[in-house]
């Protein structure tokens, strides 16, 4: 019951009612302006103990609790409602940003009725609430029929009947029903016209009517318990009958008839068979979800096993989904998806049946019908396969579906192309469980994206080795921290006026056991698998601790650049990180130089910017890396709070050879020029690089021709070397090198 006294759930036209509890006020406020936005009634609470309270005095339809707060933290707090009286079947969503298992089986033990990671996929998560509301009311009313049919009859579509077994009496006279009963059966009660017993067991559907005669024969038999559901034809009307009876026993001991009830179980049935479709069907395609399909793979398997027949899987994705998303919007991506599943049924049979058991399929090739394609979420489907003679045939069906796909599609007017990568594993070839299989249909699929998308490839051992290879590196990536793997290597900044180091950039590497791993290979599994974070935020510690010392050793005053992805800027604590990493050292603010690239800049320039403006105003300076091959605008580099740009390699590698690579150059420099920003260029190798970029007014550079990246212990002896060297050349005479001559570049380089 709701305060107001209204049962629960019964206009479900109102707005429904969320109490959303989550202590992180900016998570708390997006959250609750997408729920709003999407028809939901928000009431905030800041922490577990706020929210018991409000609870007291109010219901609401929906709860959404944040699994981590200080204080009562999600799951307590799920356990503390679910103690309170009529908060037994209330909707609770788990609200977590962790999705592994052992925080989810925490989530339903705390009795929470699902979980959703965070994320900004609104109309998910809206939906996800919608699905688990109608559920809950689905729920309810099965329950309130159940109490109702407790407390009375009449009330319950239940009626009672006795059949005797008297010596010389006939099946008619030896049946008496009620007029429950009889309302049950005709919805009338007319006791001069009452039904025989032949007139009913022909009501019943003939198959089902052999099945009945032959149950109630071996029940009366073993003077059994009698108890099942028959389905009837009667006059007007189709119902399912719930029939239950118990024996009774005469003077001398001998079964003498039975006494029962019958009860209108038709829409009790229909509500069960409802929320076992939705509990096994994709709500957005129809097609069977990941629950039903692992059901019908493991069907499949088994009757393959004991037929000795082949089984296949088709992993089928679609590829740059994302991009549909992004560019016409979720509505836009959903239709696509419902198009993309009606293609797909007609590549396959049975896709929208929902297979309960063995008996609704007779013959012996009745496992045929386990066939279908079903949505395993997102972009990703799957075709089953359950009888195959060989893999061409697999390869078949992936062509007739590749070709199905690349018909295009016209989605919000939009005509769009919806290409797909599918990858083919068999049984027992590829996996001798469900598991298995689909595990290798996965890794083909991904095989047949990285050699280009919209193809199929077929598992193979030899390609799962590459596979494994990455996954053995992920898992060497996440201990790297902890066991003091990573390492910073430095390169001098100088400026080519003064020839005098005036910073350093710090670049990350990783020395696994004796070799060290190149950037390109670790650096976007890191940012692929959330590491890039912490990783970064050692980087900076370690380059803050690394500076404090040259402070000390040589009087190193210059900048520290130190790269950083566009998610740390996103962070609500990384004023805080610099903070700490300046104080603990002892640094001036302005020695510490973060670094973006134009690409991060400009993705979500409104959430960076506010961390920018505070950094900037503490004296960290922020400078733009890989400049020129972003897609940033005049007009929001102006308003960004930057000190420098640095000229790509890219640009400068061509300076000094082609006419267009010095003009790049030339529009960055100047460009720089008017924004009175510092500008940098990397990657200088060679003398001509050095005088072109000077004769264009690029004055700070960093690269080979001075000294390649270096340990950090390094750099004092290479400022000696090169200071010296600097004196040296000061008070010697100039003297022209010979034609031809090689740059000369500092020892260690």
């Amino acid at each position: 019951m709701t305060a107001g006294g209204a049962p629960f759930g019964v206009n479900p036209a109102e707005r429904p009612r969320v109490l959303l509890v989550d202590d992180d006020e900016v998570n708390l406020m997006l959250v609750s302006a997408a729920l709003t936005q999407h028809g939901f009634d928000i009431t905030e609470a800041r922490d577990g103990e706020a929210a018991l309270r409000m609870l007291r005095d109010w219901t609401p339809d929906l709860i959404v609790l944040d699994a981590r707060m200080p204080g009562l933290d999600g799951f307590e707090t799920c356990r503390e409602l679910r103690r309170m009286y009529g908060y037994e079947n209330v909707p609770v969503l788990m609200l977590t940003g962790l999705d592994d298992e052992t925080s989810i089986n925490r989530a339903y033990q705390a009795g929470a009725t699902d979980f959703f990671v965070k994320s900004n996929q609104w109309t998910l998560l809206a939906g996800r609430l919608r699905y688990m509301l109608r559920a809950s009311r689905t729920n309810i009313e099965l329950a309130r029929s159940r109490s109702k049919l407790a407390r009375a009859q009449d009330l319950a579509k239940m009626g009672s009947f006795d059949w005797w077994h008297e010596p010389g009496r006939s099946l008619y006279r030896g049946l008496a029903l009620s007029e429950q009963a009889l309302h049950v059966l005709l919805g009338k009660v007319d006791i001069d016209d009452r039904p025989s017993l032949t007139f009913l067991l022909r009501s019943i559907p003939t198959v089902d009517r052999h099945n009945f005669i032959r149950t109630v024969r071996n029940v009366v038999q073993h003077e059994d318990r009698l108890l099942m559901d028959v389905p009837m034809n009667l006059p007007g009307k189709f119902i399912i009958l719930h029939v239950q009876a118990e024996p009774e026993f005469g003077d001398q001991g001998h079964c003498i008839g039975y006494s029962g009830i019958v009860q209108d179980v038709t829409e009790r049935r229909r509500a069960r068979d409802e929320i076992q479709r939705l509990a096994e069907t994709d709500s957005l395609t129809e097609l069977p979800n990941r629950a039903q399909l692992r059901k019908r793979t493991e069907q499949a398997l088994f009757q393959a096993q004991r037929m000795g027949h082949q089984v296949a899987l088709l992993m089928i994705d679609l590829d740059r989904f994302k991009n549909i998303n992004d560019t016409l919007g979720h509505s836009a991506g959903d239709e696509l998806l419902r198009e993309v599943a009606r293609r797909l049924k007609s590549c396959v049979r049975h896709s929208a049946k929902i297979i309960e058991s063995e008996k609704e399929s007779i013959g012996p090739r009745a496992h045929r019908a386990l066939e279908g394609v079903g949505r395993l979420g997102g972009d990703e489907f799957v075709a089953l396969l359950p009888e195959v003679s060989d893999e061409a045939e697999a390869e078949s069906v992936g062509r007739r579906i590749l070709d199905a796909l690349r018909e295009p599609v016209d989605v919000s007017g939009q005509e769009c192309f919806a290409t797909a990568s599918v990858g083919i594993a068999l049984y027992p070839r590829d996996g001798m469980d469900a598991q298995d299989l689909m595990r290798n249909a996965d890794e083909a699929m991904y095989r047949a994206k990285e050699e280009g998308r919209n193809r199929l490839v077929v598992y193979s051992p030899q390609g799962a080795s590459r596979g494994r290879e990455q996954l053995e590196l992920e898992t060497a990536l996440h201990k790297a921290l902890e066991r003091d793997e990573l390492v910073l290597y430095y390169q001098p900044q100088v400026e080519a006026s003064s020839g005098r180091m005036v910073g350093v950039e710090a670049l990350m590497r990783w020395r696994r056991g004796e070799q060290l791993v190149p950037p390109n290979e670790f650096i976007p599994l890191a940012e692929v698998t959330g590491l890039i974070v912490p990783m970064s935020e050692w980087v900076l510690r370690e380059a803050a601790r690394q500076a404090a010392v040259w402070r000390e050793e040589f009087g190193f005053d210059g900048t520290v650049a130190v790269n950083m992805p566009y998610r740390m800027f996103v962070q609500k604590d990384m004023v805080e990180l610099v903070e700490h990493a300046v104080r603990d050292h002892r640094l001036p603010h302005r020695m510490i130089q973060l670094e973006i690239t134009e690409e991060s800049l400009v993705k979500d320039l409104q959430s960076i910017q506010p961390t920018l403006r505070r950094l900037n105003e503490l004296g960290v300076q922020i400078s733009v890396d890989d400049f020129g091959t972003g897609y940033s605008s005049l007009s929001r580099l102006t308003d960004l709070p930057i000190s420098e740009v640095k000229i790509d390699r890219s640009f400068v590698k061509n300076m000094a050879v082609t006419h267009k690579g010095t003009a790049v150059a030339r529009t960055i420099i100047a460009l720089a020029q008017v924004l009175e920003l510092r500008v940098i260029a990397e990657g200088v190798e060679t003398e001509d690089q050095k005088a072109a970029l000077v004769a264009e007014g690029c004055d700070l550079m960093q690269g080979f021709l001075y000294s390649r990246p270096v340990p950090g212990a390094e750099i004092g002896p290479w400022n000696a070397r090169h200071e010296a060297r600097l004196a040296a050349e000061a008070t010697a005479p100039r003297v022209a090198p010979p034609a031809g001559a090689r740059p000369r570049r500092e020892p260690g380089a």
